[in-house]
């Protein structure tokens, strides 16, 4: 019996070596994968946070550019207010009126200066071919000696803040 309880130990020590050495490969490839899975998400996490910071990095420039869109849209109407008053008393024969005319266009052009210095700029409309990304046509007109689509007239201009367009110039056009 001796013999035979000696090689059912034997048997159980090879066999608890194989158990060992199949868990211990098993733990081997279990690590091996949650590594791979750690790596990805790392990669993945990586990544995102980069892809944001670009985002938060563009956000910010589109705010510094284009930050001040609002308050300047809102002031194009003071703008047109100037412009069309000026229109009204620019041919007045009266001596105060011209001294009123020259004093709110000198007025005008520095209001119109400090904008353009913060990135407001015309849109150039008379003479130009209609664009549609830049004018709104109101009406058309025939005219000799014009190109079809040239534009006439301009009833209210418009404006880009940074290449971008605010407002567009409302126009009339050609139409032969």
């Amino acid at each position: 019996m001796d013999n035979q309880t000696t090689e059912n130990e034997e048997l159980k020590t090879d066999t608890n070596e194989n158990l060992d050495e199949a868990q211990v490969e098993s733990n081997a490839e279990e690590l091996k994968a949650k590594e791979e899975d750690f790596k990805e998400k790392y990669y993945y996490l990586a990544a995102e946070m980069q892809n944001m910071q670009r985002r938060a990095e563009k956000e910010k420039d589109n705010l510094l550019k284009y930050g001040s869109e609002k308050i300047l849209r809102d002031l194009l109407e003071v703008v047109d207010n100037f412009e069309r008053t000026l229109g009204f008393i620019k041919d007045d024969k009266d001596e105060k009126v011209k001294n009123l005319y020259i004093g709110l266009d000198m007025v005008s052009k520095q209001f119109i200066d400090t904008l353009s210095k913060h990135g407001l700029k015309k849109v150039e409309a008379v003479g130009e071919e209609f664009d549609p990304n830049f004018h709104e046509a109101l009406a058309q007109q025939p005219a000799e000696d014009k190109k079809d689509m040239e534009v006439l007239q301009v009833h209210q201009e418009g404006y880009t803040l940074n290449e971008r367009l605010i407002r567009p110039a409302k126009v009339v056009v050609v139409k032969n």
